[in-house]
């Protein structure tokens, strides 16, 4: 017979129960006096009420101010609380209520899911709910669903509201642009301020470039609004900007469904005030500041939109990071002897431990692609010429020829399910045979059809290739060596750069061929 004997636990009762280390979380979505009294009040409680058991521990009460809920991002206390919990410092978090963690059903979720793969529960106060004894995730669905809900009701709600607003010029503004301050019922002159807006303009008037002008300001150590440097892109917007004429043009961006902010393009209603307050610039040096900035637009390509840069240069959009993948942004390289334009790696400015690529000068990567179209030009017999005699040879025999035995199958294939369709009508087959051989010859010749469009697909593919190969072999035939970079010819034959290195480049041509140039 087996015997189980019972292990009692040693020292039991002797051992302090170690205390559970617990965070509250608070928020509040405006900065006014009620709500930060709120959120103090918020503080107060939990700091109060996880101090007075005895069996937790106060790890921290992270809080948010004047932000929304209805997303995750731009929340830095709710990063930095994620981020502890990720580092071992926290065993449990509290908050008020789902609304207060999150309106974003999916962000909730995400984040709940985030930390019960760190064994870390929440207890939502307001309904009761501690994720470490939830056996689904359904009812916290629904409740966030329902909080996201009430998001919804109060934003469409507050849009109308500030849509009446505009409409009968009542509304405030209550962050001012750099010259002017609020009195808490009208925008007043900051006379100090207003003497640099006066300087921006008549520089600019004057033909001065923005990034000049901003760089003047720097180096006299003026500060911006908010105590920041200044930029081309900040004089750009300062010189855009209608305030600066005593006008005001209302619900210049709108926020989707999704609560993500546009500039608006025409999507929503405007509403333009004259003589909103006191002007610093005249209707006339605005205008006319108006007609530079356009003309040096035009002059550099540049448009208006989201996709304002995507075609200002040959590079942009095509330059590939060879670590990460993502896309190299243009930047501009300040030293004490003048400037450069360098390409950089989107997620290595952002955060250089997920990609270590260096920059690359964009000068480099021009020289690179004068180098291999010189190349090219040298060995074209060489490379090009047998390279598109292969395409031409293997392009579309061996695909043809298999699409045609594909398409005799489905051809068959049809017969038969109309053989099949005449011996169940003629009582030879019964309804059960006719339907499971007629399934299975459908399925089958859905097969047949994916594999055609794709084979048809490649030939497409091959027979592009084939003309980009001919056309590179054309010009290479006829063209002298190439002394300065021309981004019309980038264009026109390479599909894209990957950057392996800063001192190696792929270029990816629209024919197909890769080839690798050190810089």
């Amino acid at each position: 017979m087996r015997k189980i004997t019972k292990l009692e636990q040693a020292n039991k009762g002797n051992k302090k129960a170690e205390k559970i280390r617990v965070a509250a979380y608070c928020r509040v979505s405006t900065d006014s006096d009620e709500q930060l009294e709120s959120l103090n009040t918020q503080k107060a409680h939990y700091e109060s009420y996880i101090t007075s058991r005895d069996d937790w521990q106060l790890a921290g009460i992270y809080y948010d101010e004047g932000i929304s809920g209805t997303g995750k991002s731009r929340r830095p206390e709710l990063e930095r609380l994620m981020q502890d919990c990720k580092a071992g410092k926290i065993d449990m978090v509290i908050t008020k209520s789902i609304s207060r963690f999150s309106r974003n059903t999916t962000d909730c979720l995400e984040l709940v899911r985030k930390l019960l793969e760190l064994n870390i529960p929440i207890w939502f106060e307001k309904e009761n709910i501690n994720t470490d004894s939830m056996e689904s995730e359904l009812f916290l669905s629904i409740l966030s669903s329902m909080a996201s809900d009430e998001s919804l009701s109060i934003s469409l709600n507050s849009k109308w509201s500030i849509k009446k607003r505009f409409e009968n010029g009542t509304f405030k503004i209550s962050y001012p642009p750099y010259g002017y301050g609020w009195n808490g019922e009208t925008m007043t002159i900051i006379p100090e301020q207003a003497q640099i807006v006066k300087r921006i303009f008549s520089e600019v008037l004057a033909g001065k470039g923005t990034t000049a002008i901003a760089t003047e300001l720097n180096q006299e150590h003026i500060p911006t609004k908010r105590g920041g440097r200044w930029s081309s892109s900040c004089i750009r917007g300062m010189v855009a900007n209608e305030k600066y004429c005593g006008d005001c043009l209302y619900q210049k961006s709108w926020s989707d469904s999704s609560y993500k902010r546009h500039l608006n393009h025409g999507e929503q209603t405007q509403y333009l005030q004259h003589n909103h307050h006191d002007p610093i610039i005249s209707d006339k040096d605005w205008e006319a500041a108006q007609k530079v900035i356009s003309q040096r637009a035009r002059e550099k390509s540049i448009s208006k939109g989201d996709e304002k840069y995507q075609n200002r240069y040959a590079f942009s959009g095509k330059i590939i990071c060879g670590e990460c993948g993502a896309k190299l942004k243009r930047c501009t390289h300040y030293t004490t002897n003048g400037s450069y334009a360098i390409w950089s790696c989107k997620t290595h400015i952002n955060d250089k431990s997920r990609c270590s690529m260096l920059s690359v000068r964009d000068s480099d990567i021009k020289l690179s692609f004068l180098t291999m179209m010189n190349k090219l030009i040298f060995s074209h017999r060489l490379i090009l010429k047998p390279y598109a005699e292969n395409l031409k040879q293997n392009s579309t025999s061996q695909t043809l020829r298999h699409i045609a035995q594909l398409e005799t199958s489905l051809a068959e294939n049809s017969d038969k399910r109309k053989t099949l369709t005449k011996l169940m009508a003629q009582g030879f087959i019964d309804q059960v045979i006719y339907s499971q051989q007629t399934t299975e010859l459908l399925s089958k010749a859905d097969d047949i059809r994916k594999k055609i469009d794709a084979l048809k697909n490649t030939t497409s593919n091959e027979a592009t290739a084939l003309m980009q190969a001919e056309e590179l072999l054309r010009f290479t035939e006829k063209s002298p060596m190439l002394e300065i970079f021309d981004g019309d010819l980038f264009t026109r034959f390479v599909e894209r750069i990957i950057v392996c290195s800063r001192h190696e480049l792929k270029f990816v041509l629209k024919c197909r061929l890769t080839l690798t140039e050190r810089m």
